[in-house]
């Protein structure tokens, strides 16, 4: 009885995840000035693209921040003009005390525009008003406004009766004012400065006004006692409610005669907006990202025809065609993977250094730095493949022969 051999059959080796880690950053290791050039493109695009999500990210927040603070809740009400003469129809007297009432009003504040201008002194003409207004404000206005004093004190009962007067930042500037206790002319008459307002984002007009008291507006200016317009503040759930109300309080007879704005919109079409010109910039990223991907296919081709003597003698000794590839498209994932990371450090340090010098939040949304990252793993996948593909189908005799 015969007995036949069995052919021993060959099985290919496996390589583990950490082989295959090991193979494809090899040809990195061996060549460290290419690596860096070749990851650069890469870098310069991600680095692109997340500083232009950052900062606008970051503008965006700050805008939402001054939102919070400022809050949405802030109706600004001003006479409307009438029809047939086109001059301003005045609100009553008692215009705030009515808003008040209004179920669901916190608070309300009112100023009247005098026809003065302020001056340092009386030496200064008349003329140069450096367009500051003069105007009478009643206690709660800076209550409703939530804005804050740069420096001093506000206006109150006690000295709203007194030649006084709170200076808007713009203003002080224009004035050359920097400190309580200064003084300022207003229509032949010194009044002392109480104080300077912060900056009003919501209420730019107050910023370039003298605020003196509603008492001392009427007694010495020439205040008739008519607000040129109304700021209140009410509860979040009741603005609409008290938006529709307000006219009819105002003036029942012809409400048409009021107009209702909400100066807090303007911020929030800012917030909305942020980022609309961040388009084009994303764009030019994306396409040094595309560039930067195919500095990288053009370094792995390279790179196959340098190594054809190394690609040969694995593929002798039992290399399969699948690990030739996984070597190559291993090595080019790693080499764009490099590029991924230094973009990601680079574009978030430059979006700290523009959020720290303009005052901004720092702000990187993570799924920036995630489709960022992820973008620079498909560039080096589809980088890789053509190079990959190549490798593997070198024959091993004229791989070495070639060599």
């Amino acid at each position: 009885m015969s007995t036949h051999r069995q052919r021993p059959t060959l099985k290919a080796a496996r390589l583990t995840p950490r082989d295959i880690l090991h193979t494809g950053a090899a040809g990195m290791r061996s060549r460290p000035l290419r690596v860096v050039l070749s990851a650069l493109g890469i870098a310069i695009g991600i680095a692109t693209m997340i500083s232009v999500v950052g900062i606008s990210a970051s503008s965006r927040e700050k805008v939402l921040q001054e939102l919070d603070r400022l809050g949405t809740n802030m109706l600004v009400v001003t006479p409307g003009d009438d029809l047939l003469t086109g001059k301003k129809i005045p609100m009553a007297k008692d215009a705030v005390g009515k808003v008040a009432r209004i179920d669901g009003v916190e608070h309300v504040g009112g100023t009247g525009l005098l026809e003065h201008s302020v001056r340092r002194s009386e030496k200064i003409s008349e003329d140069i008003t450096g367009g500051i207004t003069v105007q009478a404000a009643t206690e709660d206005l800076l209550t409703t406004l939530r804005g804050r004093l740069r420096t001093g004190t506000w206006l109150n009962k006690a000295t709203g009766a007194y030649p006084a007067v709170v200076l808007g930042d713009v203003a002080a500037d224009r004035l050359g004012i920097s400190r309580p206790g200064q003084r300022v002319y207003i229509d032949g008459q010194y009044f002392t400065v109480l104080g300077i307002l912060d900056d009003l984002p919501l209420a730019p007009e107050i910023a370039r006004s003298a605020l003196v008291g509603w008492d001392i507006g009427s007694s010495r200016l020439g205040f008739d006692g008519h607000p040129t317009t109304l700021y209140e503040r009410s509860a979040d759930a009741e603005v609409g409610k008290v938006h529709s109300l307000i006219a009819r309080t105002v003036d029942p007879q012809t409400p048409r005669n009021v107009d209702v704005t909400d100066p807090s919109s303007g911020l929030q079409a800012k917030a909305a907006t942020e980022g609309a010109f961040s388009n084009l910039l994303l764009g030019l990223g994306g396409v040094a990202l595309l560039v930067g991907g195919v500095g990288v296919a053009n370094t792995m081709i390279i790179s196959v025809l340098e190594r054809r003597h190394e690609i040969g003698l694995r593929r002798s000794i039992g290399a399969t065609r699948g690990q030739i590839r996984g070597q190559f498209v291993t090595e080019s994932l790693l080499l764009s993977g490099l590029g991924g990371v230094a973009g990601i450090v680079l574009g978030s340090a430059a979006t700290g250094v523009h959020a720290t010098s303009s005052g901004l939040p720092w702000v990187v949304p993570l799924w920036a730095i995630g489709g960022g990252f992820g973008a620079t793993l498909v560039i080096g996948t589809v980088a890789g493949l053509y190079p990959a593909v190549r490798a593997s189908r070198l024959s091993p005799t004229l791989a070495l022969h070639a060599a």
